[in-house]
């Protein structure tokens, strides 16, 4: 997204100054979409009571907050009724529209498990006609369950839907870059402290089998010795972030935890840290699978490399020790023959040989990771994806079901981070999931998506006849 020019004013030299105060940032939305949970996680401290039940919140409460690097008042209110009158719901209803009125920036919070209500419309109907800079937060995203509330989330037209998890703490990086782009574009004039327009970084989470290298190789990245490293396998037992910068740019590496086979962990302390390595990779932008040269593309990195899929990060295949090898050219041959092999998935993942202890061929690494994280955040116009759907269903037309033909009318992009594209026909059921397969493949190839997932979808298109009928 483009950032926004900050306007200024020119102010008369007899004008009274303006008072000086931190953003204020309201938390609204129905009830019990989760909106004193995120108040609680912004602010670091339990400061709104939580419950289950509908209504807790009553009046609003306002705490300090750092987001995006700056230092914020957050709102918590309560929950959105539809409501007249002089009922406490009315009451209630007329208290989160004056913290609304007073807020320089709103999160708009639904849950994605529920997904959009009618009562989540109606109040979003009333924040775009308040003209504040709205972010739009799909609360309670820590299961796939979420996935069709988020994508129902876009017709609210607010804007993409930021995933998010209070509870779990998911999420908490992507809703700080959406304040920093969101305070970009407010009257700055009468903040106390001006806002941090430094980019935000790139989430590098390494992992891998135990003893695979990982801290050794983030150790000689950044140029000193940060990470404990050794030979014994699990030195490395909780999740740390180390943060560095990248030809101007800021990165954040996060080290992780060996990942042995599951069966094979029992302690409580492992099943932690292989925990904290899963939460690495929920948050991570790109992850970078290493692997030992003398042992690589073992069934457990195969795994692992499958969950990173599933979960939709970019990913890079790091080869280490590659100082080892001897016969370098025919390894390449045989890296990629099984890259391509066992992980169809992936086509054209990058794959990355270098020697994490002695720093040969490592610089290869970041640029790769740059290529891929672009990729993963690419968004393709619709006019093009309509044209090339054009040219592929022509080309192979997708096959009958039950002696009727299947046209597929419409394509477009609805997410990105990973790439995410729906595809609108008549009879969704009646597409094979192989004719997916070969339209992702032919998407891959011909928009230069290599090695990044891609999620596509079949749904059917509202009948007009409907209701007649």
């Amino acid at each position: 997204m483009d950032e926004q020019d900050v306007e200024t004013e020119d102010f008369d030299l007899g004008a009274e100054e303006p008072t000086l105060r931190k953003p204020r940032i309201a938390i609204v939305g129905r009830p019990n979409v989760g909106k004193s949970t995120i108040f609680n996680r912004l602010a670091g401290k339990k400061l709104a009571i939580v419950n289950d039940t509908p209504g807790v919140t009553r009046d609003r409460r306002e705490g300090p907050a750092n987001l995006a690097g700056q230092d914020v008042t957050i709102v918590d209110t309560a929950g959105f009724e539809d409501a007249g009158g002089d009922a406490l719901e009315a009451r209630m209803r007329a208290q989160s529209e004056l913290a609304v009125r007073e807020a320089d920036i709103v999160l708009f919070v639904y849950d994605a498990r529920a997904g959009v209500t009618g009562l989540d419309e109606i109040f979003a109907d009333y924040i775009r006609k308040s003209g504040k800079p709205t972010i739009l937060v799909a609360n309670k995203c820590e299961s796939r369950a979420s996935d069709a509330g988020v994508g129902e989330g876009y017709a609210l037209g607010l804007g993409d839907p930021v995933e998010f998890a209070a509870e779990h703490n998911i999420g908490m990086h992507e809703l700080n870059d959406a304040v920093n782009i969101a305070l970009r574009s407010v009257d700055q004039s009468t903040f106390e402290v001006d806002m941090d327009r430094s980019e935000a970084p790139v989430r590098i989470a390494v992992v891998g089998r135990p003893n695979a290298g990982k801290s050794t190789l983030i150790n000689t990245l950044i140029g000193q010795d940060r990470l404990l490293t050794g030979p014994e396998a699990g030195v490395t037992r909780d999740s740390i972030t180390i943060d560095w910068v990248w030809q101007g740019r800021r990165v954040q590496f996060h080290d992780t935890a060996g990942m042995r086979k599951k069966a094979r962990v029992n302690e409580t302390l492992e099943k932690m840290s292989v925990g904290e390595s899963l939460r690495a990779i929920k948050f991570a932008q790109v992850v970078v699978l290493l692997m030992d040269a003398q042992n690589a593309f073992d069934k457990q990195d195969m795994q692992i490399a499958d969950l990173c899929h599933r979960e939709g990060r970019a990913m890079i295949l790091a080869i280490t020790k590659w100082d080892l090898i001897k016969n370098k050219s025919e390894k390449v041959i045989e890296f990629r023959e099984k890259a391509a092999r066992l992980l169809p998935q992936m086509k054209g993942i990058p794959l990355v040989m270098f020697s994490g202890l002695t720093g040969k061929s490592i610089d290869r690494l970041l640029p790769a990771i740059e290529r891929v994280q672009i990729d993963w955040s690419a968004k393709l116009k619709t006019s093009d994806l309509n044209e090339w759907l054009a040219e592929k269903t022509q080309r192979h037309t997708p096959p009958s079901a039950n002696g009727r033909p299947v046209r597929l009318k419409y394509i477009s992009q609805t997410k990105t981070r990973p790439p995410t594209f729906v595809i609108k026909t008549s009879r969704e059921d009646a597409v094979p999931e192989s004719y997916k397969r070969y339209l992702i493949n032919h998407l891959r190839e011909d928009f230069d998506l290599q090695g990044v997932p891609i999620r596509m979808f079949v749904r059917a298109g509202s009948n007009p006849y409907a209701e007649k009928k």
